[in-house]
């Protein structure tokens, strides 16, 4: 039988002490709140990623509701605004077609379907004939008859 020397035997228990109070240390740094075995660790990070990514894909979907509701607001806006232009056309075409009224400078100013007529009329009838033209074109509304009787 071989017998250790004092010092080796020392040398051991001085290593076992120093070996458990590692372990005690290490358990006491550890997360005491999470019983949690690493398969679950796991798993509750994936169902956070799962919760992240449809909160994400919710976002988007509001994003992307938003902007069809922007862009079809802005159609509606291209829309009036070419409805307006027609309207102008129309009623600038029509008074050109009338004998007294297609001789004298008259501005149509169309907005909302409201035509705003202005400038010189030769006369009164001629001014009164100028309503009637714009009052007869699709998507008029109202009419402002700013002419003013020139004599």
């Amino acid at each position: 039988m071989t017998h250790l020397n004092p010092i080796s035997r020392h040398s051991r228990h001085w290593l076992a002490l120093m070996l458990a109070s590692g372990v005690l240390a290490l358990t006491a740094c550890g997360d005491k709140a999470s019983n949690q075995t690493a398969g679950q660790k796991v798993d509750s990070a994936i169902a956070k990623t799962e919760q992240a990514g449809a909160d994400a894909k919710a976002k988007s979907e509001s994003a992307a509701a938003s902007t069809k509701e922007s862009v079809k607001d802005a159609g509606a806006s291209v829309a009036a605004a070419v409805d307006d232009a027609t309207i102008t056309a129309a009623v600038s075409t029509g008074l050109a077609k009338d004998p007294d009224l297609s001789a004298i400078k008259i501005d149509v100013d169309t907005k909302g379907g409201t035509v705003s007529l202005s400038g010189p009329a030769p006369n009164a009838a001629a001014k009164a004939r100028a309503e009637e033209i714009a009052k007869s074109v699709k998507g008029v509304s109202a009419v402002n008859n700013n002419l003013e009787v020139k004599m």
